[in-house]
């Protein structure tokens, strides 16, 4: 399966940039984002996107 990661603005919450990766990559990714604070937003990707 596969997410999309949208990587959120700190004033608005808007969506900045997305990636999408495989579901063994998320983890580190929330790792990742939880060190330094960020804020991301996670949902399965269509099976469309790349």
């Amino acid at each position: 399966m596969r997410f999309e990661i949208m990587r959120l603005d700190d004033v608005d919450g808007t969506a900045v940039d997305s990636t999408v990766v495989d579901a063994a990559s998320v983890n580190r990714i929330v790792q990742q984002a939880a060190s330094i604070g960020q804020r991301i937003y996670i949902r399965p990707a269509d099976s469309s996107a790349s």
